[in-house]
């Protein structure tokens, strides 16, 4: 005996023209919210509420970002702002400043002159453009 498969389960039916029955929804309420402000405020205190709603109304039943409805993203920024977050961070140790005298007596007891350490630290314009030649040369991209 064969059974027939359900197809097509995520495709919700349209009641209303060409709204599903949580399309429609959004813009009837959405619309009512509309009317009931502007019944209160008039247009001119109501006209940025109305617009906000308007829009969010809009957006819930048309904006579908990464071809989900948008409640999802909603809903998943409210459970984001309202959950419990954990921050973690590592302690790294302070690098602590030498005074010139320290540098200078710390040299002298390695070996080293103040000159010749500055001259290593420094690139020539030999070094620099090798440098820049074999960065060219590894770059992978081009």
């Amino acid at each position: 005996m064969q059974f027939k498969v359900p197809q097509f389960l995520e495709i919700e039916d349209k009641i209303f023209g060409p709204f599903t029955f949580k399309e429609f929804v959004y813009l009837a309420g959405g619309g009512g919210m509309c009317f009931v402000l502007y019944q209160l405020l008039g247009i001119y205190l109501g006209v940025i509420p109305i617009l906000a709603i308007a829009g969010f109304s809009l957006a819930l039943t048309f904006y579908r970002p990464n071809n989900k409805p948008f409640i999802n993203m909603v809903e998943a920024g409210f459970k984001y702002a309202l959950q419990d977050k954990l921050y973690i961070w590592k302690r790294h140790k302070q690098k602590t400043l030498l005074s010139p005298s320290e540098y200078k007596e710390g040299l002298r007891k390695s070996g080293e002159s103040l000159e010749s350490n500055r001259s290593k630290a420094r690139l020539g314009g030999s070094k620099l453009r090798d440098l820049a030649w074999s960065l060219d040369i590894l770059d992978l991209k081009k």
